[in-house]
């Protein structure tokens, strides 16, 4: 097995391309647009739920060029996420991924549209590729991944954060914030990995499961750096969540027991995979990713 960065650096490789030959080209009408959907998207970014879909797909048996659609799509899903999150009726930032973010390099009606593009894209992928062996199963990722970014997953999660600003919230309320906002698109980069394979259904429990724990931790640690992380390392702007009087794990618990409840949830997450045996090792390599990354 090749070691961890290697696979890494080869799964965003491959991603950058197949994220380019899904997106339009610049060149195509309407260029601005277009050229708005690309930056966007490429050029930059962990690519965490791609490659998280492809450890999954590795306890599944399942077939890498399934899962990298799957997977573009939900990372499609991500960066339109990212574009509505930056502009100013949102969260007002103009640093993403060390460079401006797209309403401030483009507009705001663009960079509206380059969300609703990203959107409509994802979907546009897992309608027209082969993913399962099954029209239903198919289905079901579709599903999935809209459950995922609707009104009870990521978006629901964003609207919660933005009634949450200056409010109190003890730890269940934060968590159920974090398991919509971040943690649903998360998982579902998970399970459409595994299901682009043959997954029975303790492996989708256990899959699930480790999927809950991942999200809420990189929460946890998202926290964290943008409270001590400076701007330079993070590729956006540091401490706007204390500038904001946004509710966080650190406001909450303080930093030294947020990093212990980063621990804890990457515990768990190795757990869940116990009895997945030596084809989850890639899961396992990237709960510790998520837990100690420094960015």
């Amino acid at each position: 097995m090749t070691d961890f960065a290697a696979w890494t650096q080869g799964c965003q490789t491959r991603m950058e391309s197949v994220l380019a030959e899904w997106l339009p080209p610049a060149h195509i009408a309407p260029q601005r647009l277009h050229e708005a959907m690309r930056y966007a998207v490429l050029g930059g970014g962990k690519r965490v739920r791609p490659l998280l879909a492809f450890a999954a797909g590795e306890v599944t048996g399942a077939d890498t060029e399934r899962v990298q659609h799957a997977a573009a799509a939900v990372e499609l899903i991500h960066a339109y996420s990212l574009v509505h999150d930056d502009m100013p009726a949102m969260d007002d930032d103009a640093l993403r991924r060390g460079k401006p973010t797209v309403h401030v390099e483009f507009d705001e009606a663009t960079a509206l549209l380059v969300g609703d593009a990203l959107q409509s894209l994802a979907f546009d992928i897992l309608a027209s590729t082969p993913l399962a062996d099954d029209a239903a199963t198919q289905l079901n990722m579709v599903q999935l991944l809209a459950q995922a970014a609707g009104s009870r997953g990521m978006a629901g999660g964003q609207a919660i954060d933005l009634a949450s600003v200056g409010k109190p919230l003890d730890l269940t309320e934060l968590e159920f914030m974090h398991i919509h906002k971040t943690g649903a698109l998360i998982r579902a980069s998970v399970l459409l990995g595994a299901q682009c394979g043959s997954v029975p259904d303790a492996t989708r429990t256990a899959l699930d499961h480790y999927a809950k724990c991942i999200g809420l931790a990189f929460q946890v640690v998202d926290d964290v750096l943008d409270a001590e992380a400076p701007t330079a390392t993070l590729g956006k702007t540091a401490g706007k969540d204390a500038a904001n009087n946004k509710p966080t794990y650190v406001s909450l618990l303080g930093a030294a027991r947020a990093r212990e409840l980063a621990q804890e949830l990457r515990a768990d997450a190795h757990a869940a995979l116990d009895s997945l045996g030596t084809p989850a090792a890639r899961l396992r390599q990237l709960a510790d990713f998520v837990v100690e990354r420094t960015f």
